[in-house]
């Protein structure tokens, strides 16, 4: 069973968080407990209970109510709902792995398509009134791009992965609750964030935690797929900002989360190498079991809306969210 700590003020605003124990899940925990709200999140059982939360630190757990419920389980999304009454729900869970979900394609989308549209029927039936986000994803474009070089809310969407396939349908059936029912939905199509909290399987932090392993003598390689896919990256701390200030609007709608600019895997790689004073030449290799069956080539994003709109902007850069996870690592290893 897990401890579940029940506020008793009833002023205090109720939000509940999918996905709560990924790395966006557990910085939105803490921004909005230190926002005054009492936070609840969705775990999915499994057998391995004890790395299930690895992520949410000690002091954000010990003030969060958590429940064991499945994203392709209605009722056990109706009975939390229903326990809990939130004003907010923020929906982040999914098999999020683009590579991965050319593995296993039938689970990717049924844990993003059907597991959206369960939540949503749940909110419907049990607290209509409930704000709800969306976690949508630049992934959704595909290799589309405006004339401009940049990919916004109007950028038609050609997906060129089953992951991105299934946010496509996520985003469109939001959409369609929104209007139909008069709920107040918003789609936040996010681009690449990361941090420390990211998962090693992921680019960013796979090559962050390898170049410090090379670095002090415990790893001699760094194995990746296309090095010339190039993304917008921010940090997740700005992102979860910008889904907190969505559901703050009267109006629900859809933005674009960005840093407008767009670097290469290799630009990565050579600026974590070189932080570290590494050749990467000397330990950097191709392994074609990375590669993607359809590559998604370039993702620059115009979040001009959110900033006119939201008030949002990103304050991290790319190097300061690289020198963020670089010193992360090397204090793991080095203690």
């Amino acid at each position: 069973m897990l401890t579940l700590i029940y506020r008793q003020d009833k002023n205090m605003k109720k939000a509940l968080i999918t996905g709560i124990n990924g790395q966006d899940g557990s910085y939105l925990a803490e921004l909005l407990l230190e926002k005054g709200y009492e936070v609840w999140g969705i775990l999915k059982r499994n057998s391995v209970a004890e790395n299930q939360t690895a992520r949410i630190p000690d002091e954000v757990f010990n003030q969060i109510n958590l429940e064991y419920a499945d994203m392709l389980d209605m009722s056990s999304l109706i009975r939390v709902l229903q326990l809990c009454n939130p004003d907010e729900v923020y929906n982040l869970a999914a098999q999020s792995h683009v590579r991965i979900s050319f593995d296993m394609p039938i689970y990717t989308t049924h844990s993003i398509a059907t597991g959206t549209l369960n939540l949503l029927e749940a909110i419907r039936l049990t607290c209509p009134s409930s704000k709800m986000y969306q976690a949508s994803s630049s992934e959704m474009f595909g290799n589309n791009v405006d004339d401009d070089g940049y990919q916004r809310e109007t950028t038609h969407m050609n997906p060129v992965s089953p992951y991105g396939c299934a946010k496509v349908y996520g985003y469109n059936i939001c959409r369609n609750y929104r209007n139909a029912y008069n709920m107040h939905i918003s789609n936040g199509i996010l681009f690449n964030h990361e941090s420390p909290r990211r998962g090693t399987n992921f680019v960013t932090n796979k090559v962050v935690k390898q170049a410090v392993r090379i670095k002090l003598g415990l790893s001699d390689s760094l194995k990746l797929g296309n090095m010339d896919a190039s993304r917008d990256w921010g940090h997740a701390k700005d992102y979860v900002y910008a889904m907190w200030l969505m559901l703050q609007k009267d109006v629900s709608d859809d933005y674009v989360c960005s840093t407008g600019v767009s670097h290469t895997v290799k630009d990565l790689v050579n600026y974590v190498f070189t932080s570290l004073e590494l050749n990467p030449d000397n330990y950097v290799e191709l392994d074609k079991k990375f590669l993607r069956k359809e590559e998604l080539k370039f993702l620059k994003g115009d979040c001009d809306k959110a900033k006119k709109v939201l008030g949002w902007k990103h304050n991290y850069t790319f190097e300061t969210m690289l020198d963020e996870m670089i010193e992360y690592w090397l204090e793991y290893y080095e203690g």
